[in-house]
């Protein structure tokens, strides 16, 4: 048994400065308080491309570039199977923690996994054939491979028991927490985001990355359904950077009616995106499957309620903070835009209970299970 003075190696490649996500927000926020948490042990980070010295969270951590830069299946290979095995020789590692769902089936060394999702396996249509193809045959195996298996729902962790057949007592839940930066703005500071970003209206706003799993044009056919049936000054504000197979959202961008009432303001930092969706009226994510759904989190920490999809795990995260509604309906998720456009006290209702459910959620916690499950792969 390990328990003092370990050398955890820790794949950090989605550490990049100005573009984290979903998985690098958890990179980050867990990582940062379990160093600092955690002076005894030693932290060797992986970065696959020249790393931002932010990212060094504190002077128990190792910063290594280990090349190739892995962005590409045949170079996942190449730096799981090949590098990274040589590497946790090099720095004599006594635990690998890997939280971007990938591992090294080559190496000996104890690993804790982080599995977020398994969209692939349900919509595998939505992603490039090469990356289906490497995630379907290897997903598996890094599953079964992994001394411990962490998750960040309920809903995910029944995926994966059920996809790969994992003991469920070796699956760890894990569930995100929203920045700090998400906090309920002040009146004016409302006012001051829709005159920047919505030409002074309310607004609908939705945040992500842009890919067709997200569920955009779904979203937009439901917003002219809403413009048709309400006359509204209420816009449609979407954040969030193009990503794969964008072309049918960029068809109807040019050619939808209203298309001037949605206002598309790419990737943003956590500074401005926080101020935008703690801006909006409502939070619309009606994604077609989410592992968990930080931007809904987001919102409710924002006192800002949300109209979610009812599948996967996105009832889980917004609790009876928000409406739900099937994502394959515009109809339906149009009627949710409209009930609670309609219906001021039904929205004060669902700000009151996000304020209950957000208190489920905080990355300090998040930090102490995820290092629980780092100290189960050692005992």
């Amino acid at each position: 048994m390990l328990s003092e003075g370990m050398r955890i190696a820790v794949n950090t490649r989605l550490l990049l400065k100005g573009k984290l996500e979903g998985i690098g927000w958890f990179t980050y926020q867990t990582l940062e308080r379990i160093v600092r948490d955690h002076p005894e042990h030693e932290f060797i980070f992986f970065f696959d491309r020249q790393y931002d010295p932010s990212f060094v969270f504190a002077p128990n951590v190792t910063p290594v570039v280990v090349y190739p830069q892995a962005r590409h299946p045949i170079l996942f290979y190449l730096w799981f199977e090949w590098s990274i095995p040589f590497m946790l020789r090099k720095y004599k590692a006594d635990l690998f923690l890997s939280p971007d769902s990938y591992l090294s089936l080559s190496t000996k060394v104890p690993t804790c996994l982080v599995i977020h999702d398994l969209a692939f396996e349900h919509y595998p249509e939505h992603f490039v054939l090469s990356h289906r193809m490497y995630w379907r045959h290897y997903s598996p195996l890094f599953a079964k491979k992994a001394k411990r298996i962490a998750t960040v729902s309920n809903f995910s962790k029944d995926d994966i028991v059920k996809h790969y057949g994992i003991d469920p007592a070796n699956i760890d839940v894990v569930y995100n927490g929203a920045h700090d930066e998400y906090v309920p703005l002040s009146a004016a500071d409302r006012e001051a985001v829709k005159q920047k970003y919505a030409d002074g209206c309310e607004y609908f706003v939705f945040a992500g990355a842009l890919h067709p799993r997200k569920n955009i044009v779904n979203l937009l056919k439901a917003f002219i359904e809403f413009k048709k049936r309400q006359h509204t000054n209420m816009k449609l504000v979407i954040a969030g950077r193009p990503a794969w197979k964008y072309d049918e959202v960029e068809e109807m961008k040019s050619e939808m009616p209203f298309k001037e009432e949605v206002k598309w303001v790419g990737y943003m930092n956590v500074d401005e995106l926080s101020k935008v969706i703690g801006g909006a009226y409502a939070l619309v994510y009606t994604s077609l499957f989410e592992g968990f759904g930080i931007p809904i989190l987001e919102a409710l920490q924002c006192d800002v309620p949300a109209i979610i999809s009812n599948t996967s795990s996105m009832p889980e995260v917004a609790g009876e903070a928000a409406l739900q509604a099937d994502p394959s309906d515009p109809m339906d998720i149009a009627d949710k835009m409209h009930l609670i456009y309609r219906d001021e006290a039904l929205r004060a209702r669902l700000v009151d209970k996000a304020r209950i459910q957000i208190k489920k959620f905080d990355w300090n916690i998040s930090a102490k299970k995820l290092w629980d499950s780092i100290m189960k792969c050692v005992q």
